[in-house]
């Protein structure tokens, strides 16, 4: 297996084109048999790595996952943190915001969630859907009651990548490293797993009148990742596209992408002073009698 996972990453400063991005590559495993034994190393070695991350606590990860419906977000994260320790990983999901949470700035829900040092956060959807729903859906700033409605629309956008811009640029220099998803997922396919989910009576929970129409705005939602990954991919806290048809393959993909990103806080173990050395020398000896 040979996943380059910067074949996925969107550079700063690129100008993205969906339709130029594949949502299936050829399988980076042979067999079923070859997937399941890829991604067990790659979960065991999440295992230790997290382990790690815990240890010399002078890092924390937030994993943001952002997918149009179906596209496999709980799945990718069920199965690639499987083997995580759950003391040492907290996942959230976001959907329509409270009456409380829209007193507040548009990434307050999300900023208290942010992943201590130490540990791995993962948010299923994001403060990015205040530039994905709500652009496509611009009538729900209502509920927000800004002070200064947006009357230049590029420009109320333009500002609103700038504040998560800002926000991820203090996070990484204090020491959060942020890594973005986009499972990329073709029209056809959500077609075909919405027909599953009508079809099989154990998948009907997870069926929505709501998705068919959110399915109707398919090429305005688009648009608005185009835009957004465009805009808000930085060499810090980058975005990947990830082809998700195939949902074997985008797990080994997203996995890869983490496990890298993992490897390159260079972390290690804390060293163990030599007046440290001689107490538990001490202890050993009194413990051994």
């Amino acid at each position: 297996m040979n996943i380059d996972t910067k074949d996925f990453r969107v550079d700063e400063g690129d100008s993205v084109d969906l339709e130029k991005w594949p949502t299936k590559i050829d399988p980076v495993y042979k067999s079923k048999h070859q997937y399941k034994t890829l991604l067990e190393d790659h979960v065991a070695e999440l295992s230790e790595r997290q382990e790690l991350l815990y240890a010399s606590n002078r890092h924390a990860i937030l994993l943001i996952f952002q997918a149009m419906d179906a596209a496999g977000k709980d799945g990718v994260i069920r199965h690639v943190m499987s083997g995580v320790n759950p003391q040492g990983c907290q996942v959230f999901s976001y959907k329509h915001p409270s009456a409380a949470e829209l007193q507040h700035d548009f990434m307050w829900r999300t900023t208290r969630d942010m992943p201590e040092r130490g540990k791995i956060g993962i948010f299923n959807r994001s403060y990015y859907e205040e530039v994905l729903i709500i652009r496509v859906h611009p009538e729900l700033l209502v509920s927000e009651a800004l002070a200064d409605p947006p009357v230049d629309d590029e420009t109320f956008w333009h500002q609103r990548y700038r504040s998560i811009k800002n926000f991820e640029r203090h996070m990484h220099a204090n020491g959060t490293h942020i890594v973005k998803f986009f499972l990329h997922l073709s029209k056809d396919e959500q077609r075909k797993r919405f027909l599953d989910r009508i079809d099989d009576p154990d998948k009907n929970w997870k069926f929505s009148t709501a998705d068919i129409k959110e399915r109707g705005f398919w090429k305005d939602y688009q648009k608005a990742y185009e835009q957004c990954l465009s805009a808000t991919s930085t060499s810090n806290s980058p975005w990947y596209v990830v082809p998700a048809d195939d949902k074997e393959n985008a797990r080994l993909i997203v996995s890869k992408i983490v496990l890298d990103t993992f490897d390159g806080l260079k972390m290690s173990y804390p060293t163990v002073s030599a007046e440290r050395e001689a107490e538990l020398a001490a202890i050993r000896k009194q413990l051994a009698k």
